[in-house]
């Protein structure tokens, strides 16, 4: 299966059915149409239906989808059954909120190192009997401990080059959390998440949404 014939609008979506089937499956429901998936999730069943054809078939016309075993198939999807270890680059507000967050190793994402080169932070003792330590050392760190991810949560002048390490250090994958779009090679995998773009977005929606109910015909 090639990924990168897949829409990204998917993929993200898979993820947000894989924690409502979790939920499900702990609730006892065994089945469920897709209509009532979808009316779950806030999609229409086509979509829901549409997003899965990418990676076969799924359940039974007139009897609906078994939910343990759409959850096993989207956890094989995802990766999520395999430990992907991970590093965090950039140990300010949000790179300490990610790392004490239990949800990233809950879901297989596990922080196997954390960098900064601010000399007050390093060494400071972080959850999971980690340590923040030297971005100097991040080359031979990632590779001794067979680091998959990098995520970077850096300021954005420094994004470039944290990423230019991290390719040169073997990462195959990339979360950047900076505005900044990375130039990298082809061959890794990056997924840019902009917090404030998603804060613009919002504030659009609502502007739009309350002008538009205020609007008389």
């Amino acid at each position: 299966m090639d990924s990168r014939k897949i829409p990204k609008p998917t993929i993200k979506r898979l993820a947000i059915f894989h924690r409502c089937l979790e939920n499900l499956v702990i609730s006892g429901v065994s089945s469920i149409s897709s209509k009532d998936f979808a009316d779950r999730l806030g999609i229409k069943a086509s979509q829901v239906r549409k997003d899965l054809s990418y990676f076969g078939e799924f359940g039974k016309r007139g009897v609906g989808y078994n939910t343990e075993l759409l959850l096993d198939s989207i956890s094989e999807i995802l990766g999520i059954r395999k430990r992907w270890n991970t590093c965090i680059v950039g140990m300010g507000n949000l790179g300490m909120a990610l790392a004490n967050y239990p949800g990233l190793s809950k879901s297989g994402f596990v922080a196997k190192a954390l960098f900064d080169n601010n000399p007050n932070k390093i060494g400071m003792p972080m959850p999971n009997n980690l340590m923040i330590e030297s971005t100097a050392k991040l080359k031979e760190i990632v590779k001794s401990r067979n680091i998959e991810i990098g995520v970077i949560t850096v300021p954005a002048s420094a994004a470039q080059s944290t990423a230019d390490l991290l390719t040169e250090a073997g990462i195959k994958g990339i979360v950047n959390f900076t505005p900044i779009r990375l130039s990298l090679p082809q061959e890794i995998i990056n997924e840019e998440i902009d917090i404030s773009a998603s804060f613009r977005s919002l504030a659009f929606s609502m502007t739009y949404g309350s002008s538009k109910k205020g609007r008389k015909h």
